[in-house]
């Protein structure tokens, strides 16, 4: 695994050794940030379920103004710092060590606003649905922001989700990342 592009290009990342882990791979990867294209330059960037921490690195990498890492294990927390000692882009990251739902209401209570959110969680859990109301319940999506997910083509995953809905799938085999944004409002708060 390495870094695709940007200010680390091609500088190697480690991985994560656990079964229950599945780095994103290159190829989609490479398609996400295809998609996302330059909104990444000087976006605050939401790493939800961080494993190895490659997505937000290659954000960092490709111009992101900061980028935060959320993740529950130690282990895999560690991988992350070193992966971004390796990368050199330490000082525009921020490493939290929790449960993605409970950083997610931490960072909606601290007024912490982001221009990107992927989210990656392990498949068959059925997190997603979950993971995408809170980003909408707890205000963390800044305005004209998008949310990634990440997930098995097996996985349900909700076509509006609060006020967030679904404008774009893309399928890799049996990975799918499905982009949502929040629903347009009238200046009286109702949807068009």
């Amino acid at each position: 695994m390495r870094v695709i592009t940007g200010s680390a290009k091609g500088r190697p990342l480690k991985t994560v050794k656990d079964r229950a882990v599945r780095p994103t791979s290159d190829r989609v990867k490479e398609s996400l940030f295809n998609i996302i294209g330059p909104r990444v330059v000087d976006a605050s960037f939401l790493d939800l379920f961080a494993g190895s921490g490659s997505v937000g690195i290659e954000a960092l990498s490709r111009g992101a103004r900061v980028c935060v890492f959320v993740e529950l294990q130690s282990a895999h927390l560690r991988i992350v710092a070193e992966n971004l000692k390796t990368t050199g882009l330490q000082d525009r990251a921020e490493l939290i060590r929790r449960d993605a739902r409970a950083a997610l209401a931490d960072l909606g209570n601290r007024g912490r606003r982001f221009d990107l959110v992927f989210v990656d969680p392990p498949y068959g859990q059925n997190l997603v649905p979950e993971v995408l109301t809170l980003i909408d319940a707890r205000g963390v999506l800044a305005e004209g922001g998008w949310v990634i997910c990440e997930h098995h083509a097996k996985d349900p995953v909700p076509a509006v989700a609060g006020g967030l809905y679904k404008f774009r799938e893309v399928v890799f085999g049996e990975t799918v990342l499905s982009i949502y944004r929040a629903e347009a409002r009238d200046a009286g708060g109702q949807s068009p």
